[in-house]
């Protein structure tokens, strides 16, 4: 195994679901505010990270504020 190949593998991967996941939540909260659809208060979210090669599942949760 390649630890440096591995590593900016990893890095790049995590910047794109960075950059797209934040896109597309501001698009979602645009969308629902432009519509009277935006809830009150602060809003949940969760992402799950799978490799099934690995048996990997990850969840991350928290609240956005908006």
């Amino acid at each position: 195994m390649n630890e440096e190949k591995l590593n900016q593998s990893v890095r790049k991967f995590l910047k794109q679901v960075g950059v797209t996941s934040q896109r597309e939540i501001e698009i979602a909260v645009r969308s629902a505010a432009e519509a009277g659809k935006l809830p009150a208060g602060p809003l949940a979210v969760k992402v799950v990270l799978e490799c099934p090669e690995l048996d990997l599942a990850h969840e991350v949760s928290g609240q956005l504020e908006s």
